[in-house]
């Protein structure tokens, strides 16, 4: 008997042995049969009727990838119930391991049961062998799929609820701190202590506010904008000042040149230019200047930011835009803002996307580091908010 005809025939053994070796495993301990098997059956099915039918070389190299069947009706199934199964073991409990496990179970299982059946095996065995494992390689491949984005959202969504919840009585405390501020005496201890409340619920309003960008961009939607009229070189030019009153020891320098007006949103492109301005302070050598400048390009406006000092290794390069990746040197580490997680090119990335944007890194002991970002000056997104509306 061919293996997808004995599949098809001995489904219930198979899914007993499935059953009993879920149910070995920690989180399946107190499930019920139905809950255990959950999508085992469909991905039985699924698998051995995709193996009956025809495939292409594109479809088996699609397989090969984990790219599942290339649009073939049972392997969208088989995908489709591999999804599902990925996602029910999240809810369960099951951690990605005993995931794997139990295609390593399911995958022993058939072809013991099914080779008890068989005198020794022909070409025919083999062939059989090999797309059994294809779609199993291919379920497996969605099942985690679909199990990993599972988990991402809900730990993006943990840190969406936690992060509002903490506005509140963050809130709260720094009233409460202005209020004392204007009664107290003019006891120096005091002044102090209130100095360090300020500083310190100042760090946690940006950590909160990099936690929330960070969160509802992994939400299934681009960072939501509010388009208006941007003066780019007003905007520039009040960062840069405040930066100059917060680091009087470090030299600043901006460069505006040409039409720097647009369709932005200003509070959202003010933090690009924060983040980049406060990165290369953070990072860059402290005897060398930090450079802004901004010029403009026909219907693009391109602003970049510069500093000396020890350049980016080059294996980071590639993800130094990822969220919670951080390059430091100890000198940086030190001049680390309280508040900070490493999250703030991420969130430099996220915003000049949904501006349909671009920003570059180039950084080399010769040259120093210099961030480029591309903003088109009118590119209207679905889902934006109009300032002026």
């Amino acid at each position: 008997m061919r293996l997808a005809q004995f599949i098809l025939a001995n489904v219930e053994p198979i899914l007993a042995e499935w059953e009993a070796f879920a149910r070995s495993l920690a989180p399946g301990a107190k499930m019920t049969k139905l809950a255990l098997r959950d999508d085992a059956e469909a991905i039985l099915l699924a698998t051995a009727r995709d193996m009956q039918a025809g495939q292409s070389l594109a479809q088996q190299v699609s397989k090969s990838k984990g790219h599942g069947g290339a649009g073939g009706e049972e392997s969208d199934r088989l995908d489709n119930a591999s999804a599902l199964h990925g996602v029910g073991r999240v809810g369960s409990g099951f951690d990605i391991l005993e995931v794997v496990s139990e295609y390593r179970a399911l995958r022993a299982s058939v072809l013991h049961l099914w080779r008890q059946t068989l005198p020794p095996p022909g070409l025919n065995d083999i062939e059989d062998i090999t797309r059994f494992n294809e779609s199993i390689d291919q379920s497996l491949a969605e099942a985690v799929g679909s199990y990993t984005k599972r988990v991402d959202q809900s730990r993006r969504m943990f840190l969406a609820i936690l992060s509002h919840d903490l506005r509140n009585p963050l809130n709260c405390i720094r009233m409460a701190a202005h209020i004392v501020s204007h009664t107290a005496n003019e006891d120096p201890q005091s002044a102090k202590a209130l100095s360090m409340i300020e500083t310190n619920t100042e760090a946690i309003t940006r950590l909160i506010s990099d936690l929330i960008d960070f969160a509802s961009t992994g939400l299934g939607s681009a960072m939501p904008l509010t388009r208006g009229p941007v003066d780019l070189e007003k905007l520039c030019r009040e960062v840069v000042d405040a930066y100059r009153t917060a680091h009087p020891g470090r030299t600043l320098r901006f460069h505006p040149d040409g039409d720097l007006t647009g369709d932005w949103d200003a509070a959202r492109v003010r933090q690009v230019v924060s983040n980049l301005i406060g990165n290369a302070l953070q990072h860059g050598s402290t005897q060398g200047p930090v450079e802004l400048s901004v010029t403009s390009e026909e219907s693009t406006v391109v602003l970049s930011v510069h500093n000396e000092g020890a350049p980016i290794p080059s294996e980071l390069l590639a993800t130094i835009f990822d969220p919670l990746m951080r390059h430091a040197t100890p000198e940086s580490a030190a001049r680390r803002v309280p508040g900070s997680i490493g999250l703030g090119l991420y969130i430099v990335r996220e915003i000049v996307s949904a501006h349909a944007g671009t920003v570059e890194v180039a950084s080399s002991a010769q040259e120093g580091t210099t961030f480029t970002v591309r903003l088109p000056r009118l590119c209207p997104v679905e889902g934006d908010y109009r300032a002026d509306a």
